[in-house]
This record gives C-alpha cells, structure tokens and sequence, in this order.
C-alpha cells in the first residue's frame, strides 16, 4: 500500500531526507517549488493572467516564495505578497524572501501592519501559501481576514501543500469559516487525510501528491496506520487461475438475499458474487422470489424459504465457503432470528453483513457484540452511525471504525467516496477507485456480491475487501465512461467487473500456456 502520513510524522518524513540524502532543507523547499511551478505551468501556459502569490512566515510561505521567483523567471505576471506580522520568518523564508528580492520583483509587498488587498479579477489565479501541514489550531486575527477576502473572490485558488487553515486529520475544532477553499491543492509526496474525507471537499477542490524525492528509507521505516489501495496492491494480491482448474476450486458461496418487493437487490448481490469469479453460488430467498432469481441468473442455484415473502429459516451451510446476508432482506422479527441462529451456530464461514442486517443489528445491540471474528461489515455512513452512535465528522467516524474492527477483529468497509476499509490490525486503507455516479441504488449490493465472491474464492477478509472495494470502483469508472455518471445505475457495474478484473491482471493471459 501506499503510505499515508499524519501531519505529526511530516516533519519526521522531512528531517529524515535531510540528514540521510543529504539534502540541505532550502534546497527541498526548492525541490518542493520546482515540482509545484512544474505543473503549474503545464496546467497554466498563459502568461496574461495576473497571479497573486501569498506567503506566510513559515516554510509554506519558504515553497510560495520560491514559487513565485521560479514563476516570474519563466515570464508569468507574478504579484507576491509576504504577510509577516510579527516580523519574525523561519530560515527558509528569510532566505527565499533574499532570493525574490535579487531577481528585482516590483510586484512584492511586505505586509507587517496594515494590508491594502489588490483587487481580484475572475481570470486571476491566486496561489496560497500561507500555512502548511504544522497549523494545528484555526486561523484568527489578519490571516483569518485574509482568507475571507480570498474566499470571496471569484479568481482560480491553488493551495500549496494544503489549504491554509486547514488541518491534516481531524477539523472538528477548527473554524471553517477562515479556511481557504482550494479549486486546485498541489500537496508534496501523498494527500494528507483529510482531503479524503467529504466535508473537506469545498477546501481541497481537486488534488494531486507531487513526488519531491522524500528518502525511501524514511518511507519504509515510518510507521502509519494508513495507506491508499492502488493497482499495484490489488494486481498484487490477485489469485492467477491453474489450466486445470475446476469450478470446485473457486470455492461455494451462500447469499441470503430478498423479501417481497426487494428481490432486484439479490440479483444485483448474486450477479455480481458470479462474475467476481466464485465456482459456485446457491441463493437463500423467499419462496415467491425463486423464479425470480432463477430466470434473472441461471448460473445461480435457489434454496427456497418455507416462507412466501421474507427469510424465516436459517438454511444448512455446512457445505458453503462464504455467506452473504443482508441485501433487500427486510427487518422482520422471524429474519432477525435467523441472523441470532448464525452469529451462534458452532461452525463459522467466513461472512458478509450489509444492508437489512446492519440495521437489524443496530436495532439489537447483543447481536453487534456477536458479529463472527473475520466477517466484513460493510456500511455507509448512516448505517456505521446507527450502529455505533453518532459522529460529528468522518474523521471521528472512522476513527471509531477502526477501533471496532480491532476490537471485535471484524473488516469495516465503511463506504464513501473514498471507502474506508478497516481492518482487525488497526489499520486503515482508503479506495482511490470509483466516482459520484455510483451513488445509486444497489451499488452496496454489487459490492456485497463480490466480496462475497472472493470470499469463498480463499481471499482472507482484509484481501477480499481491499480487492472487492477496488474492483467495484474500476467498474463503475468504466461504466461511467461508457454512459455517464448522471446515467449510471448499479446494473452497470456488474456489467463492467469482467473488464475491471481483466484490467487488474493487465490483459496478461500468458497462464493459458502454463
């Protein structure tokens, strides 16, 4: 996985490269600087538009500096405003303020009492460079004005390193009114945490991690509980088929899915569990649902409830190697039972939980504590809450998460734009996969299908949902790119998970001549 830090390691992170390139700390501000004046200018080739740099007294205001003398030298129309307050720069910025004085800017203030804002136009780009990754309490005083007057401009904002006034984790404390709202952050090595979370989206606007040369070392012996899924990871933990393969080998899955009008979410969890890649699926469902499924999904297998309309029995599993239960089951008493019957049978499978059986769950505290060591849980924001209590934030809620999973030594999947997949070690990766068009209804039954697709496939419970979370969100890119985000319903990602699994192997089909 790639790493992701907590603002506290960055300076660690940094000294570090320091000391073992070695590197002298003005030449990584330089570093930082070229990287950033790099793509800016891909972006940007204008030289018209006016750009307003702003730099604060620290080594932020050390990278905006040095920003803005590399960006007047390649002819941009550069205006530079250093806000020093207290008189008082950190040696990198003292010594960038020396070097943008030598290249004879005239467009350079120094404001250390009273400010005369310049007047921003819409094609105007203002470059934030105020404060960094260390600001650890909200802004106040002429900062706080500051980032008020650039909020309520209508010119292009660019962040360096993070939005100004912005904290790294958790924002609960903080006073949002005085932080920037970035259209464009261009953070240095990884994204800090919070631009993984939804309500920091109108701060950070767009993101990209720039690799400044941060030594390898420093990296690898660095310890975090965080990390980003990539193609890599998941390519990685990938099973490769043997020529002789057999059905048998990919393992039995069980779905307990459907009740009377929602019998579309079974279809949608059991479709998508067969083209994860399982050998065999049978259905758990309803007696009237049966003939749904069966005409819906040949390749599936039915179990019929004695009941018409709703899961009132708990079938044999003994011969299954996963079980998903969850998807349009309803809430009734008699399904309820079923779910207590599992979590108590002596012989566990692994297992998957979403949807109706989260909220009963929620609605019987005893059954929480019950869950199986190893099942993945999988719920959004609103079910993770009615579980476990409220949160004020995502930053909160995840960190509750993530204690749970450890606790109970379950996966959380706890699902969002970046869906968070918490895991009995304590540890927390975060999916890059995936787009707001697959915020529709049945995408968490497609997802419940494939993990539990992997699940009975051999893939351990942290594996199957770090791949079923990548996987899901690949296919609803390619679906996205085919009809739309506006057009997209939860149908279409099943459609695409052969294309997403063959695009995880890299076309590479060279086992067929094993």
């Amino acid at each position: 996985m790639k790493k992701l830090f907590e603002t506290s390691k960055i300076k660690e992170l940094d000294q570090y490269t320091i000391e073992n390139e070695p590197i002298a700390s003005i030449d990584l501000v330089e570093r930082a600087a070229s990287v950033f004046v790099n793509e800016f200018s891909r972006r940007y080739t204008s030289r018209q538009n006016r750009i307003y740099v702003f730099a604060g007294q620290g080594n932020n205001g050390a990278d905006a500096l040095a920003v803005s003398r590399l960006l007047t030298e390649q002819g941009y129309n550069v205006f530079t405003y250093l806000i020093n307050p207290s008189n008082i720069l950190s040696p990198d910025c003292e010594e960038n303020r020396r070097r943008l004085k030598e290249t004879d800017s005239k467009q350079y203030v120094e404001v250390v009492s009273s400010f005369s804002p310049p007047v921003f136009e819409p094609q105007d780009i203002i470059i934030d460079g105020l404060f960094g990754s260390g600001l650890n309490r909200p802004l106040e005083g002429g900062f706080a004005k500051i980032v008020d007057y650039i909020n309520h401009s209508e010119s292009t904002v660019i962040s360096i390193d993070m939005p100004s006034g912005l904290f790294g984790e958790d924002n609960k404390d903080n006073n949002l009114q005085y932080i920037i709202q970035a259209d464009l952050t261009l953070t240095f090595e990884f994204p800090r945490l919070s631009f993984l979370l939804p309500e920091n989206t109108d701060f950070v606007g767009e993101w990209k991690a720039l690799p400044i040369g941060l030594h390898p070392d420093a990296l690898l012996k660095t310890k975090t509980p965080y990390g980003l899924i990539t193609d890599a990871d998941v390519a990685s933990l990938m099973h490769k088929r043997h020529r002789f393969s057999h059905k048998g080998d990919f393992g039995h899955a069980l779905l307990m899915a459907g009740s009377t009008g929602r019998m579309g979410a079974a279809v949608l969890a059991a479709r998508s569990c067969m083209r994860s890649g399982v050998g065999l699926l049978t259905v758990h469902l309803p007696e009237k649902g049966e003939h749904i499924m069966q005409i819906s999904l040949p390749e599936a297998m039915t179990s019929a409830d004695r009941n018409p309309d709703y899961i009132a029995e708990l079938p044999l599993f003994s011969d299954y190697d996963a079980i998903g239960i969850g998807p349009g089951i309803g809430i009734n008493n008699e399904t309820g039972s079923v779910l207590n019957k599992l979590f108590e049978a002596g012989e566990h499978k692994p297992m998957v939980l979403d949807a109706d059986a989260l909220n009963m769950i929620a609605a019987n505290s005893e059954l929480f504590h019950k869950i199986p060591q190893g099942s993945v849980i999988t719920p959004h924001p609103k079910e993770f809450d009615r579980l476990a209590g409220p949160s004020d934030n995502t930053y909160e809620r995840m960190q509750k998460a993530r204690s749970i999973a450890a606790e109970q030594k379950i996966c959380i999947v706890l699902k969002g734009g970046n869906t968070a997949v918490c895991t009995p070690a304590g540890k927390v990766f975060f999916n890059t996969s995936g787009n707001p068009g697959m915020a529709t209804a049945g995408s968490g039954d497609v997802l419940t299908g494939i993990i539990l697709g992997l699940l009975a496939q051999g893939y351990s419970p942290e594996e199957a949902s770090v791949i079923g979370v990548y996987i899901h969100g690949i296919a609803g890119n390619l679906a996205a790119a085919n009809l739309s985000e506006e057009s997209l319903i939860a149908g279409d990602i099943t459609v695409m998970l052969g294309k997403a699994f063959k695009q995880m192997h890299d076309d590479d089909l060279s086992y067929l001549s094993d």
